[in-house]
């Protein structure tokens, strides 16, 4: 059984976050530049850990709307389902992991401010601890 990858778009960065090998927990990973070599450089790292799914963040309003956001993240879902073909993509709802992962993030002492990256990061590892919730509650 491979590593899951999880990841959270954004309009500049990617966060990054995987489980160990064992999917009990997830870590942040630097996060990662968007633009075009962003599925190419997911691509490597999934060889690297030995992935074998990656979850996708879809964020959503709280009214369930799609918003701007959740187009970045379908766009990024499909190019990775089209380049990545031995390896399982899904999307994950991602509500509230960025609030969450601050909050966090500020509890332990950190400027959020200065480290947007970090954040980015913080918030896949929240959306991901979600999913492996989710997955052994099943």
């Amino acid at each position: 059984m491979g590593r899951i990858l999880g990841l959270d778009p954004g309009s500049r960065r990617c966060g990054v976050a995987i489980t160990d090998s064992a999917r009990s927990m997830a870590f942040p990973r630097p996060a990662l530049e968007v633009g075009e070599h962003l599925p190419v450089m997911i691509g490597q790292l999934v060889e690297e850990e030995s992935v074998d799914l990656v979850v996708v963040g879809r964020p959503v309003a709280l009214s369930g709307r799609e918003t701007s956001s959740t187009l970045l993240a379908d766009t990024l879902y499909q190019a990775l389902r089209d380049s990545l073909h031995h390896t399982s993509v899904i999307q994950w709802d991602e509500r509230l992991t960025t609030r969450e992962a601050t909050r966090h993030l500020h509890a332990a002492g950190h400027r959020t401010e200065s480290h947007r990256d970090r954040v980015d990061s913080a918030a896949a590892t929240v959306m991901l601890e979600s999913y492996l919730e989710w997955l052994h509650e099943s």
